[in-house]
């Protein structure tokens, strides 16, 4: 795609929701430009998006780059990490010659939610995947984040879409794997290795893919069965410092701060398995599993 385009401003836009990796992706890309000789300049908005809330990065790079953010509507390559986030900025694509690459994960917000009972039907966005690449040039939505789960890390799922951008820009696929292998924790360059390979290898398939099997994003919610779980809430209390921050969002009221100044689940029936907690703790001290209950209660 790159290689005909040369002349101009080329502009990818990377979104998705806080914790997903969305600046390690527009970060990696900047400097593969950088070092391809390009002129770039990168921007980013994520001020809010501690755990949870949307964000977004504009790169764009060419043989001289005056501004850092892209126009509504110029966006040559539009790169969602999460499904709805990705729905949302798609009116800055390209109509005519715009590439659409996204994971289908589903994040949805607890606010989301209509009331808080379990399987309560979200208000999350309905359209399908074959109803949103009908409607771009071309467009790849993968289950990205299944991908990197079977590698042995669900958090290189950043890293299977940069494999899939890499198919639609004209850069050599040893500099994409030297770049991200410079910017990852060493421990994790091998699975990010792996996971690049896996996304380059899927995206290959085509101009138009969808591989969505595990994301449920072709059923309607009144289709999917909301099977009984059991939720188990840890708070790791080394890592809590006491900010209140759970407590105070907890949308049914159930955690408090102990006499230690620590986060305790204080009302566990209450609970409904959210996960807001989680999403938001900026020590990452709490985590959420909701596990199916296979058996009935008796």
């Amino acid at each position: 795609m790159m290689g005909e385009k040369m002349n101009r401003t080329m502009n990818v836009l990377i979104v998705g929701v806080g914790g997903q990796g969305v600046i390690m992706v527009s970060k990696v890309l900047a400097q593969l430009c950088q070092a391809d000789g390009h002129d770039v300049k990168q921007s980013e908005v994520h001020g809010m998006a501690k755990r949870g809330g949307g964000v977004f990065s504009h790169v764009r790079f060419g043989p001289k780059v005056w501004s850092p953010t892209i126009p509504e509507g110029e966006v040559d390559i539009l790169v969602a990490l999460e499904w709805a986030e990705g729905l949302r900025w798609l009116k800055h694509l390209k109509p005519d010659t715009g590439t659409f690459i996204a994971d289908c994960q589903k994040i949805v917000p607890p606010f989301a939610c209509r009331n808080r009972k379990r399987g309560a039907e979200p208000a999350y966005a309905p359209q399908t995947p074959e109803e949103i690449i009908e409607q771009v040039h071309a467009g790849y939505v993968m289950d990205a984040t299944g991908m990197a789960a079977n590698l042995g890390n669900a958090r290189a799922s950043n890293t299977v879409l940069l494999g899939a951008l890499s198919t639609v820009l004209d850069f050599p696929e040893e500099a994409w794997i030297e770049i991200i292998a410079s910017t990852v924790p060493a421990k994790s360059a091998e699975i990010n290795r792996a996971a690049f390979a896996e996304g380059r290898a899927w995206a290959m398939g085509g101009d138009k893919r969808i591989d969505v099997t595990a994301g449920g994003l072709h059923k309607a919610h009144s289709e999917i069965h909301h099977p009984q779980v059991d939720t188990i809430l840890e708070i790791t209390e080394e890592w809590c410092k006491g900010c209140d921050i759970c407590v105070k969002m907890c949308p049914e009221r159930c955690l408090r701060l102990n006499d230690r100044l620590k986060a305790e689940l204080a009302l566990p029936d209450l609970c409904t398995g959210c996960q807001l907690c989680a999403w938001l703790c900026p020590d990452q001290a709490i985590s959420v599993t909701n596990i199916p209950v296979t058996e009935p209660a008796e």
